[in-house]
């Protein structure tokens, strides 16, 4: 009997026969290496992909924008953000000109001490600290459309800003790929019809076709937005199991984010011989409120057999979805339902359609089911968002092996926020 214990403190573990358990995935622990963190981001400041060197591409006494991501992000702005201040420091910026704008997408705004905690007090309080608001249309300015026809609207400072600077980090995504890069501006700091418009786009997908793919149609978009807005300049980390930074990628936010991409596979990538009846995920470090919670479902559904189980275990302390209350009363959907209420103008916020059409394909589509355990998010609720409700983990194992049956396969995806399960074919065997 094996037992898996989940990151979250009040939720208890769960025991899961020897004979049922077929893999535990979850990402990979860097090798240690002989310098710290700050002495990877000094290297990777010191040797950019596709650009000069930050020191010379610094406005000697002109503006610059950092952008940086939210309390949803575990990126350790407070330990990158100094390191970057020197550098722009050598090349003649003072700190009293730098703007750190948090991109907060369509997320709620953070409180005082979260940007505190985010970015370090003495930062608060020596730069000038803004947040992105997607919703106030006197802060945004429209470009000209994408090649493809997005609609290009992004906050008005990146254009008045000499040099616009990206932080953040890669870990695989449903919707783009990857994180990090030019997702910093889209979603990031754009108005809410660019934001649905490209997430669209992800929805006309399987999860299989996007996630831990590096060029795909919607990090075209991002790419092409990022560019017209004037990103220059990226920072980007990966931080390995242990949330210590593996690698930093420093320069054009196309080519090094390439290179972030690929050494975040050798983290997240992590490979199954077989498709589960039942895959249990926890969401770490995704875990705050649903939305960003559905992470671990993207991930889980990369092991799930059709007509399978899906365990989804994470806390939510802030509910559903704060910037997206309506999810709460439309619930998930099958693809084909929400298609058809977006082809037919009933739904207008593409960026909400577009996640009900990501989760309601892994729990809705192809026979499947999702099961939900977590503390923030009650009984009603769940089974308005047409999941099942299971009080524990254990509770839910049962149910998913009522069922899928007492033989059914199981795989358990730790750290499932981030993790990018690999399907390897078993020579000459049967992945299903």
């Amino acid at each position: 009997m094996a037992r898996i214990e989940f990151p979250y403190p009040g939720i208890e573990g769960v025991d899961i026969p020897d004979g049922n358990l077929i893999a535990i995935l979850e990402p990979r622990v860097a090798p240690r290496a002989e310098e710290d963190d700050a002495s990877e981001v000094r290297r990777a400041l010191s040797s950019p992909i596709g650009t000069p060197r930050l020191r010379d591409m610094a406005p000697h006494g002109g503006s610059v924008l950092i952008l940086i991501d939210d309390n949803t992000r575990n990126t350790p702005a407070d330990r990158i953000l100094p390191l970057l201040l020197e550098e722009l420091g050598q090349g003649g910026v003072a700190t009293k000109d730098v703007t750190i704008m948090i991109a907060l997408g369509t997320h709620r705004p953070m409180t005082r001490e979260e940007i505190e905690s985010k970015i370090g007090r003495s930062l608060l309080e020596a730069c000038r600290v803004v947040e992105h608001r997607w919703d106030r249309p006197e802060d945004l300015v429209r470009l000209d459309d994408t090649e493809h026809g997005t609609e290009v609207w992004v906050n008005r400072l990146l254009l008045s800003s000499d040099l616009v600077i990206g932080l953040g980090h890669i870990t695989p995504h449903r919707v783009a790929g990857f994180s990090g890069g030019a997702k910093i501006v889209q979603p990031g700091v754009s108005g809410g019809v660019t934001t649905g418009q490209t997430h669209w786009i992800s929805a006309l997908y399987d999860g299989k076709d996007i996630m831990g793919a590096r060029d795909n149609p919607v990090r075209r978009e991002m790419d092409s937005v990022a560019k017209a807005a004037g990103l220059r300049f990226i920072v980007n980390v990966i931080l390995d199991r242990d949330e210590r930074i593996y690698r930093c990628v420093c320069g054009d936010p196309v080519e090094a984010h390439r290179a972030g991409c690929a050494a975040s596979r050798e983290i997240f990538g992590v490979p199954f011989g077989r498709y589960a009846d039942i895959v249990v995920a926890d969401s770490y470090p995704a875990d705050c409120e649903l939305w960003q919670a559905a992470k671990g479902i993207y991930s889980a559904d990369l092991a799930l057999a059709p007509g399978g189980t899906l365990v989804i275990v994470t806390p939510c302390p802030d509910g559903v979805a704060n910037g997206h209350p309506e999810l709460s009363e439309l619930g998930y959907l099958p693809f084909r339902e929400i298609d058809e209420l977006v082809r037919n103008g009933k739904i207008d916020d593409l960026t909400l359609a577009a996640h009900i059409a990501h989760v309601g394909r892994i729990v809705l589509d192809n026979g499947r089911r999702g099961i939900l355990v977590s503390p923030g998010i009650d009984r009603t609720t769940t089974e308005r968002l047409h999941m099942d409700y299971a009080a524990t983990p254990s509770e839910a194992l049962a149910m998913a092996f009522a069922r899928n049956g007492a033989d059914a396969r199981v795989i358990v995806v730790k750290n499932g926020g981030d993790l990018l399960p690999v399907y390897v074919p078993p020579e000459g065997g049967n992945a299903r």
